[in-house]
């Protein structure tokens, strides 16, 4: 039975899309070392990211928007970027293995939804690999736009640091209004306008 893993990563952080990616191992072409993408060390997270789109059977990355986040909330925008991963692989599976506790709305395919699944099947530790060095990748894009914000360190997760950034530089466009801190960042700079007027 074809098998696809699928996960998210970029739940928790204030800024950016979440992303989420599926993969179908090949039985006859393994992978050592997949665990949990958070387990593992960055270099060891990069050589995987590599090896597991050479020797996948098929592999998608997608994601949902900053746009999407705010309008569905972040948990459906999760489940929706899983969706459009799986449906974007080459190969259809037969089975989707989801990591977490929710099932995929509207998912014509059998699915289980598996708690801790990163850690218990190699095909959701791969998906979740592919998921966090691509987001990964985007926060170190991000930063080299706005250096002032420290994306490169703090991935865009809610650090001390990146709310003394949001104080002193304000809200760019990437970030989550819908999440608490910068809706509260957004009324503080609202209420300093109005006494300035």
């Amino acid at each position: 039975m074809r098998i696809a893993g699928t996960d998210e990563a970029g739940r928790g952080p204030l800024v950016g899309s979440v992303v989420a990616a599926a993969v179908i191992l090949d039985p006859n072409n393994p992978i050592e070392g997949l665990n949990d993408s958070k387990k593992l060390t960055e270099k060891k997270r990069e050589k995987l990211f590599v090896e597991i789109k050479e020797k996948a059977l098929a592999w998608a990355i997608a994601e949902s928007s900053v746009k999407e986040i705010d309008e569905l909330n972040i948990l459906q925008a999760s489940l929706l970027a899983m969706k459009r991963a799986i449906e974007a692989l080459e190969i259809q599976p037969e089975h989707v293995l989801i990591d977490g506790n929710k099932l995929i709305p509207n998912l014509t395919i059998s699915a289980e939804a598996v708690v801790g699944g990163d850690a218990l099947h190699a095909e959701i530790s791969a998906a979740s690999i592919l998921a966090k060095v691509t987001r990964d990748h985007q926060m170190l894009a991000l930063d080299v736009e706005y250096p002032q914000y420290g994306f490169a360190k703090h991935k865009g997760y809610p650090t001390k640091a990146h709310f003394e950034a949001i104080a002193q530089y304000g809200v760019i466009d990437e970030h989550r209004r819908s999440f608490g801190p910068v809706r509260n960042a957004l009324a503080a700079a609202q209420v300093q306008q109005d006494l300035a007027l």
